[in-house]
């Protein structure tokens, strides 16, 4: 997630009077990522929220979109998995790399392994978050099983990274000045070590140096 992401995020991301579009953005990115589209949902909720932060957007609806869309889109990649098969990801994996058989077998070796867990705690995995509808219902997991997880997941991960996004926008200013002051405290330190293991060692390497010269002197003495 670079910061030039970041920021042409919070430019096409509205505000003001067309905030209502701005959070079927989110929702609608969120949504098609979950579907197994790879796109910039974590990224688009975050950038919501650090606008929220500055009273651009409401926090509360940020979220509500998000979760929204997490859970639709499982949901509909839910239906696409479970009717297409592993045909779709054979498919998809000869176009995208995001699909290569390699993260299938990876992302199958988790469900088989945690079950619902792998779709409660996939949304909060970009991989996972991509794969966990379509595999799913691939595996043909029980669908209500998979919707509980699949709401829990989706308002926990939105809630979580929303609020976190939110309170960091909100002291942007204190928390990056306290990480520059130990960043150049750190700098400095790392120099003065640097310094002296240079003066040690340059010392040490004098010492056999002087002694040699000594010797050669009382050889020809």
């Amino acid at each position: 997630m670079g910061a030039t992401t970041m920021h042409a995020l919070a430019i096409v991301i509205p505000t003001g009077g067309f905030a209502i579009l701005a959070y079927l953005v989110v929702g609608l990115v969120i949504g098609v990522e979950s579907m197994g589209v790879p796109l910039p949902g974590e990224t688009t909720l975050i950038a919501a929220a650090l606008l929220a932060s500055q009273g651009d957007l409401n926090l509360v609806y940020v979220i509500g979109a998000a979760a929204t869309g997490a859970i639709i889109g499982d949901s509909i990649g839910y239906m696409i998995g479970r009717k297409a098969g592993r045909g779709l990801f054979e498919r998809l994996g000869r176009r995208f790399h995001h699909f290569s058989e390699e993260r299938i077998v990876k992302a199958e070796k988790y469900f088989h392994k945690y079950g619902v867990w792998t779709v409660f705690f996939g949304r909060f995995v970009a991989l996972l978050r991509i794969f966990a509808g379509p595999m799913a219902g691939m595996l043909r997991m029980h669908y209500p099983r998979f919707l509980v997880a699949n709401a829990a997941g989706g308002i926990a991960w939105s809630t979580t990274i929303g609020i976190v996004a939110y309170k960091i926008g909100d002291n942007a200013d204190k928390i990056f000045g306290a990480l520059s002051i130990w960043a150049l405290v750190a700098t400095v330190a790392l120099l003065v070590t640097a310094y002296a293991i240079y003066k040690l060692r340059k010392r040490r390497g004098a010492v056999p140096v002087a002694v040699d010269v000594v010797q050669v002197e009382s050889a020809d003495a």
